[in-house]
């Protein structure tokens, strides 16, 4: 049935709730999320810059795999005392949606503030990527809202005329009457924030090096790297001559992705580990997050927040699948996949 987005009051399809809260369907966070009762009930009391940092956290969850995030009263609380993305990072998304829906290089999308059924059907028969804001012709304005974490047009205004001054979008019209396109210089910025190596095949493991995880890591981590196409690095298993530190950031900005598993023993948390998940987060090199199952709270409560692969020693052939699993979702089949 079509009610309004928990979050934003947009329409929104939501499927009758059960004990654990309902799954909404909105185009204004970019797609599905589940939320619990106690979670939208605090929704009253969220102002919009928190509600924009909640709506990408969803986008990014939903880039990192997970299809369905779900919201509970922690991620609330989260967003509420969380601080803002930068505007760069906003426009960088922002650019990376329109990528996502312009699939043909040099393809133009056409965005007014004001568009009647006329000019909408003949924007779509000229093959154009059609936005504007009136949810009852066209979803996609909502959704370029969501990915740039903006809360209203103003804002998605201004990052429209930052991309285009930046280069990185053309533009061919007035402020509310525009047709952009992704430019050359566009198109190499995304490469380069995105790490796109088509000569690489390496993944790097952030892990725990104690002997208790020996088997975890050859038939767990290293067996699924394999399995999806990728060469597995872990650094205590790599001869050099280097300084440590030095050759991890080198191994890491080498590499497709990094898994970061966070599993502790009785002397604390593995302080290099989220050191280079960090590392990797800051270059916009994926971070894959796994943990055994039995110490998952003791995580650091700002990377609770990311979609995480829990683990059961003896159930290694289930974290296999669960993360060759997210691996193809996410990053795709590698180069040396038989």
């Amino acid at each position: 049935m079509n009610e309004s987005c928990p979050i934003w009051g947009t329409p929104a399809s939501i499927k009758p709730p059960t004990e654990h809260g309902s799954t909404v369907d909105s185009p204004r966070t970019g797609g599905r999320y589940s939320i619990s009762s106690s979670a939208q009930a605090m929704l009253i009391d969220l102002d919009e810059r928190s509600k924009s940092r909640l709506t990408s956290w969803l986008i990014e969850q939903r880039r990192q795999g997970t299809d369905c995030p779900k919201i509970g009263s922690e991620e609330i609380e989260r967003e509420r005392h969380s601080k803002d993305t930068s505007v760069h990072d906003r426009a960088n998304n922002l650019l990376r949606f329109f990528q996502s829906q312009t699939l043909n290089i040099g393809a133009e999308f056409y965005y007014q503030e004001i568009l009647d059924k006329t000019e909408l059907e003949h924007a779509k028969s000229l093959g154009l990527f059609v936005a504007h804001p009136q949810p009852k012709d066209e979803d996609i304005i909502w959704k370029m809202l969501a990915h740039s974490e903006s809360s209203s047009f103003r804002e998605l205004q201004f990052l429209l005329d930052y991309l285009v001054d930046q280069s990185w979008l053309d533009c061919d019209g007035s402020s509310t009457h525009s047709r952009y396109k992704l430019t050359v210089k566009g198109y190499g910025h995304l490469a380069e924030i995105d790490h796109i190596t088509k000569d690489s095949s390496q993944a790097f493991v952030a892990m725990w090096f104690h002997e208790s995880m020996n088997e975890i890591w050859e038939n767990g981590f290293c067996s699924a790297i394999k399995d999806t196409g990728y060469k597995p690095v872990r650094i205590d298993k790599k001869e050099h001559v280097n300084k440590i530190d030095d050759e991890i950031i080198a191994e890491i900005k080498r590499s497709v992705f990094l898994i970061a598993d966070f599993t502790q023993g009785e002397d604390g948390a593995r302080g290099g580990v989220y050191y280079e998940a960090g590392f990797a987060r800051g270059l916009d090199i994926p971070v894959i997050f796994t943990c055994r199952e039995d110490v998952l709270d003791k995580i650091h409560f700002d990377v609770r927040q990311y979609n995480t692969i829990t683990w059961n020693e003896n159930k290694l052939n289930e974290l296999r699948e669960k993360l060759k699993n997210r691996i193809s979702a996410v990053i795709g089949d590698g180069p040396l996949r038989n």
